[in-house]
């Protein structure tokens, strides 16, 4: 028998984990800061029809993973400010499925959303290796996903860029491209 795969988790669910050490953490930032050039190498040199391709059916196209992906990134990165800089902020979700479908998720060009991600990564990256042990144990509030501490977040980000970039590479894969 074989399986099909599953298209919506190319390199699978999400599993978390405890707590990365201050080993684990280096490591993750490391990986954190790849994604940015990992995206920009699996759109590279695709066409606007391409670009307008959704990456199963019923998702989004590759452009909208681009779109999302910085903006997921931007407010990871200020959410994790605010847990820095506040006391048990409660932080604010955002509907991905409603911001994808805005024009500027839709139709807009790719390379902004590059420039933003790589930008916006790159501090990310920088405010992380910065962070003292008690900085990585603050804490936020998610409504839906309840208390969430910096550290253990770090490699659900690592996962989400690769996923999404996966996304794209698997999709380029089935087409030929």
């Amino acid at each position: 028998m074989t399986l099909t795969p599953d298209l919506r988790y190319p390199i699978g669910r999400f599993e978390p984990g405890p707590a990365p050490d201050p080993w684990q953490r280096c490591a993750l930032v490391v990986q954190l800061s790849e994604i940015p050039t990992q995206m920009k190498m699996a759109v590279a040199a695709l066409s606007d029809n391409q670009l307008d391709t959704p990456y199963r059916e019923g998702g989004w196209t590759v452009r909208q993973v681009v779109h999302h992906l910085a903006d997921a990134q931007l407010n990871w990165y200020t959410r994790t400010k605010l847990a820095l800089t506040e006391d048990l902020p409660q932080i604010k979700p955002f509907d991905e499925a409603l911001w994808a479908e805005l024009h500027d998720g839709k139709a807009g060009p790719i390379e902004p959303s590059l420039i933003l991600l790589q930008g916006i990564t790159q501090r990310w990256a920088e405010l992380f290796n910065s962070l003292t042990e008690d900085q990585c144990m603050r804490q936020m509030v998610h409504p839906e996903r309840g208390v969430l501490i910096i550290a253990n977040t770090l490699p659900m980000h690592v996962w989400h860029g690769h996923h999404h970039t996966a996304h794209i590479t698997e999709l380029r894969k089935r087409m030929g491209w």
